[in-house]
């Protein structure tokens, strides 16, 4: 089975669209998305029905829990992204039937999904939506140990937008250092799926991974998309800020 893992989307969806235009060519038995389709972005009405539509399984993000709830731990930029974006959700009256799905869905995300060799969280085995795991966490150790001591085998996380995978061993590899393909049969690791629609690790394209469960390995894939297009997008919306769309254009 090949099963396609994306996650942070963030309103983005000239990114989610060429994303799943390369998965169609990949040819993939499911599509799994680990959380934030929403916050940052100017169409997360238009992502969530794509993801409602097309993915088997989604986890909640703290973007996508920040629209049900009050949100909590945001900067201004972020927090008025997020107000803004709740606003698109309540004030959709188009289709009451289509609004009330929306609502639905975010307010049944699971935290975590957990198929015993494999986790999938939006943030870290530990606090599934919100806890970051960056690269700089392996010379964490006792953190690295408590984390690894909370998966079976594999857990799949997003939140950070930075794409690698964590050893057992202690260390971080790069796409780049494994040329975007990793085998999972050296111990536990925690794998950061990247991000689709706001990458940050210096690369401006999409990220996502395919997962073969039976050759037990993941291949990492980058996707241009038109940013420039997100980009004015951006700009047209007050409560969106600029740098928000800026960032798209360098992956930061």
């Amino acid at each position: 089975m090949q099963r396609a893992i994306i996650s942070d989307i963030h309103g983005n969806f000239e990114a989610l669209t060429a994303v799943l235009g390369r998965i169609g060519d990949i040819g993939v038995d499911e599509i799994i998305c680990l959380g934030d389709i929403i916050g940052y972005g100017p169409n997360p009405l238009e992502c969530l029905d794509t993801v409602i539509d097309r993915c088997q399984l989604t986890i909640l993000g703290n973007h996508d829990q920040a629209a049900i709830f009050d949100p909590d731990g945001f900067n201004p930029i972020a927090m008025k992204a997020i107000y803004w974006t709740r606003e698109q959700l309540e004030n959709d009256t188009a289709d009451l039937e289509q609004a009330d799905r929306r609502w639905d869905f975010l307010g049944e995300l699971p935290r975590r999904h957990d198929e015993g060799e494999y986790l999938f969280v939006h943030g870290s085995p530990r606090d599934p939506t919100n806890e970051y795991v960056f690269p700089e966490t392996v010379y964490e150790r006792d953190l690295l140990a408590l984390l690894m001591s909370r998966i079976e085998r594999v857990c799949f996380q997003g939140h950070t937008h930075i794409p690698g995978i964590f050893t057992e061993s202690g260390a971080f590899v790069s796409p780049d250092e494994c040329d975007h393909y990793f085998r999972l049969d050296a111990g536990k690791c925690m794998l950061n799926v990247g991000s689709v629609g706001q990458p940050r690790d210096g690369d401006a394209r999409s990220c996502f991974v395919v997962l073969d469960t039976e050759e037990r390995s993941v291949r990492y894939h980058r996707v241009e998309y038109d940013a420039d297009k997100t980009r004015e997008k951006i700009y047209g919306i007050p409560d969106l800020d600029n740098m928000l769309g800026d960032r798209l254009m360098t992956g930061r």
